[in-house]
C-alpha cells in the first residue's frame, strides 16, 4: 500500500488503536486538511495508520477500515496519537510489544503529539519523562500514579515541551492542532482554519474552568452551625470571632476544630465557598459582574476577578461567556 506521496507538504500520521474516539480522528483530518497556502495549495498530507491494517473498532457503532500500517510512522513529520478506550483503565503503564515496536519506527526529531488520554501512550514510551504534559482532568490521578517522572499540569488545554505536545480533553485536540498549524505557518493560516471550521482560534483559560472541585465535606459537627450560618450569609463580611461565637468557642478553639473537621482554615473554606457561589451566579443568572461579586461576598469585581482567576484561570466575563454563550443563554 502506497504511503505518503513525495511532496513539499508536511506529513501527518495519525496512529489509531481499537476503541478510537471518532471525533479525535476527525479533528486532525479536518483542521490540518483545511490549512492552505495563500495560493490555495494544501499545506499538509494527513494519513491514518494502525498496528494491523484493516478494521478498527471505534467507541461508537462505526468500524473504520484503516489501510496503512505502522510503517507510515517512519515517514511522518508529525505523529499524533488520539485516545483509545483502553486508556481509561490503564493497568500498569506499559506498552504492548506491537505498540512499542510501532513507536520505535518514528524518526528522531519527528514532532509527536497526543490528544486527551493518548498521553498515556507517550508517557509509557518514555517520551514525556521529565517533560511538562497534560491529559484529561479525570485521568490525572491515575496518570500521576503510573508516570511520576512526568511534570503533569492538569489545568492547561495543551502543552508543548520541545518536539512533544499533549492536550487535555477531546475538544482540546482542536486547540492543539490549531497551535501546531500556527507554529508551522503563522497566525493567518491558523485563523483561517478556525474560521472555516467555526471554532475560536484561541480559547481563554485551561481545564480548571471545566472542573468542579467540591469544598471538602466536614468530618465533624462541632462547627457545623457556624458553617451553615456562613453559607446563608456569604454576601456579608464574616469575621472569625463572629463564627466562633456562634459555637460558643474561643477563636483559637474554633479554628482548631474547624481544621480538624473540614481540613481547611475558616478563611480558605469561605473563599472556596464564595468562588463556588460566584460560579453558580455567573452560569445561572444575568446579574452584572459587580452584583455577582457582592452576592458572593467578594465585595468588588476586582476581588472576584482575582479569586476566580486563581481558581479557574479565567476572568468572570470569560467564564460567563464559556458557560452561557454570547447572549447569556445557558449552554
Amino acid at each position: 500500500m502506497a504511503a505518503f506521496v513525495a511532496s513539499d507538504r508536511h506529513r501527518v500520521a495519525v496512529l489509531v488503536r481499537p476503541g478510537l474516539l471518532q471525533m479525535e480522528l476527525g479533528i486532525v483530518h479536518q483542521l490540518f486538511g483545511q490549512a492552505v497556502s495563500a495560493a490555495g495549495d494544501p499545506l499538509y498530507t494527513v494519513l491514518t495508520c494502525t498496528l494491523v491494517p484493516g478494521a478498527v473498532r471505534t467507541d461508537g457503532d462505526v468500524t473504520l477500515n484503516v489501510a496503512h500500517g505502522p510503517e507510515l510512522l517512519a515517514e511522518a513529520d508529525t505523529v499524533i496519537v488520539p485516545t483509545s478506550d483502553e486508556d481509561y483503565t490503564p493497568v500498569d503503564g506499559r506498552l504492548s510489544p506491537p505498540l512499542a515496536a510501532a513507536l520505535a519506527r518514528i524518526r528522531p526529531g519527528t514532532r509527536i503529539a497526543s490528544i486527551c488520554t493518548g498521553s498515556f501512550v507517550l508517557a509509557a514510551a518514555g517520551l514525556l519523562k521529565g517533560r511538562r504534559a497534560t491529559t484529561h482532568w479525570k485521568s490525572c490521578d491515575r496518570f500521576r500514579e503510573l508516570h511520576p517522572d512526568v511534570r503533569l499540569d492538569p489545568d492547561v488545554l495543551y502543552t508543548e515541551d520541545g518536539d512533544v505536545l499533549t492536550s487535555a480533553g477531546v475538544a482540546s485536540g482542536i486547540d492543539l492542532c490549531l497551535h501546531m498549524i500556527r507554529a508551522d505557518h503563522g497566525v493567518a493560516v491558523a485563523n483561517a482554519v478556525a474560521r472555516t471550521t467555526v471554532v475560536p482560534p484561541h480559547r481563554d483559560g485551561g481545564q480548571a474552568q471545566y472542573i468542579r472541585r467540591p469544598v471538602p465535606e466536614a468530618t465533624g459537627s462541632s462547627t457545623g452551625a457556624a458553617r451553615a450560618w456562613a453559607l446563608d450569609h456569604l454576601e456579608r463580611p464574616l469575621l472569625l470571632r463572629e463564627l466562633a461565637a456562634l459555637e460558643s468557642m474561643s477563636v483559637r478553639t474554633f479554628t482548631r476544630r474547624f481544621r480538624e473537621e473540614v481540613g481547611l482554615s475558616p478563611a480558605r473554606w469561605l473563599t472556596l465557598q464564595r468562588v463556588e457561589r460566584a460560579r453558580q451566579l455567573l452560569e445561572e443568572s444575568d446579574l452584572p459582574v459587580d452584583r455577582v461579586a457582592a452576592n458572593a461576598g467578594f465585595g468588588t469585581a476586582v476581588s472576584l476577578r482575582h479569586h476566580l482567576l486563581e481558581a479557574t484561570g479565567v476572568t468572570p466575563t470569560a467564564y460567563r461567556r464559556t458557560f452561557r454563550g454570547p447572549r447569556g443563554t445557558p449552554l
